[in-house]
């Protein structure tokens, strides 16, 4: 990780959610020498792996037809080709199944694909969203605790995050999480007209887009009966901008299916992410994988226990609105039969990344930074290996 300009020291405890006093944010430019690395790096990492799960595919001739397919399809592979398809013929030419993915990402796809193609048009919109993340995330931590260092290790853990592959594919997911950072940049500063506007999108892009409401109102309640009206109008509208989203598309696939939860009932099929369960039970279910040769979902079992360590430690050192974020976000990550994309998932609570940057930070006291120099070896190893994985049709992002 290069130096930071401007480090600062963190502080013995973090703010809390109703200290709205002016803070500095760093520098676009401070910001840029950070973010502009990591995102590359991230990008050499992914790209390699597909180099190589293209090889593997095109030399070992493998007998499953889903790792050719998966190999060449490259950067729209997996979801990446159900917002592509969705882009170009649209949902009336797709079985319901595509209902499951919301329109937010694929028709901004459409409207860029003018110019780029509709198919190139979601790589390259995914992969300025994420660098517009990187460049969000930054400023957040730097105006939450001034401290360049932990925001540049959070900037490089939320692109080399394991499951953040994603973020240089054909998904949503990296547009739906600097979304939901520019929500927590604005609110948290008491700009609540912003906070709405960026999330009200958030609710057609991502199924889970809705759960930026309950961090939302967490920020809003306190001082709500002491706001000025035009204010409380600005809070409320902020609260409901990503239902209002959600309820929009839902409305839609009721006039055109007479079923507005389809999206929901198509995920929760057997086929796909089955019902709703107790997380015992699906803990189990993972398990027996482990001894079924299915390694994708093997893999979960132990990410179930650094995503709860995870949430735990947004909450101790996070004001309130960033843990509760995650917890329900979580949440809704490990609550159905199967945990195929769990990590995914997982990843639209950025406050995670916030937790990994604090635990691999040391005491000022001791200069080695030596968890720190082991996470940046372990983290994009494990990026790659996951992005193989999935390039090779073994585990589903």
């Amino acid at each position: 990780m290069p130096p930071t300009p401007g480090a600062a020291r963190l502080p013995s405890s973090p703010p809390s959610s109703s200290d709205t006093s002016p803070r500095d944010a760093g520098s676009w430019k401070d910001a840029a020498w950070v973010v502009v690395p990591a995102w590359v790096t991230a990008r050499v990492v992914v790209l390699a792996a597909l180099a190589l799960a293209r090889y593997l595919s095109d030399e070992v001739h493998p007998a499953r037809a889903v790792v050719t397919r998966t190999a060449h399809e490259g950067l729209l592979a997996w979801d990446a080709s159900w917002y592509a398809d969705i882009a170009t013929r649209g949902y009336g030419a797709l079985p319901r199944e595509a209902l499951r993915f919301f329109p937010g990402f694929p028709l901004l796809g459409r409207g860029l694909g003018v110019l780029t193609g509709d198919r190139a048009a979601l790589v390259l919109i995914a992969n300025v969203a994420a660098l517009g993340s990187g460049f969000l995330l930054y400023r957040l931590v730097r105006w939450e605790r001034g401290d360049a260092r932990l925001a540049s290790r959070a900037v490089w853990f939320l692109m080399l995050f394991p499951s953040a592959f994603v973020f240089v594919m054909g998904y949503a997911d990296a547009l739906a999480v600097a979304l939901a950072i520019a929500v927590f940049l604005a609110m948290r500063r008491g700009h609540w007209w912003w906070a709405a506007v960026a999330a009200a999108p958030v609710g057609v892009i991502r199924p889970t887009g809705l759960l930026l409401a309950v961090p939302i109102l967490v920020e809003a309640w306190p001082g709500f009966s002491h706001a000025v009206v035009r204010e409380r109008v600005a809070r409320v509208v902020a609260v409901l901008a990503a239902p209002v989203g959600t309820l929009a598309y839902l409305g839609w696939v009721a006039a055109t299916r007479d079923d507005a939860l389809l999206p929901y009932s198509v995920q929760t099929s057997a086929r796909l992410h089955g019902e709703f369960d107790d997380p015992a039970s699906t803990v189990w279910h993972a398990l027996e994988g482990l001894f079924h040769g299915r390694v994708g979902t093997a893999l979960h079992v132990p990410w179930l226990v650094v995503l709860v360590v995870l949430v735990v430690v947004v909450f101790r050192r996070w004001p309130l609105s960033y843990g509760v974020f995650a917890a329900v976000v979580v949440a809704s990550s490990i609550t159905s039969r199967n945990l195929d994309s769990m990590e995914r998932y997982a990843l639209f609570a950025f406050p995670l990344v916030l937790a990994v940057a604090d635990l691999t930070g040391l005491p000022a006291r001791d200069e080695s930074h030596a968890v720190e120099r082991i996470a940046f070896v372990l983290v994009p190893v494990a990026l790659f290996g996951y992005a193989t994985l999935a390039f090779l049709g073994v585990s589903v992002p």
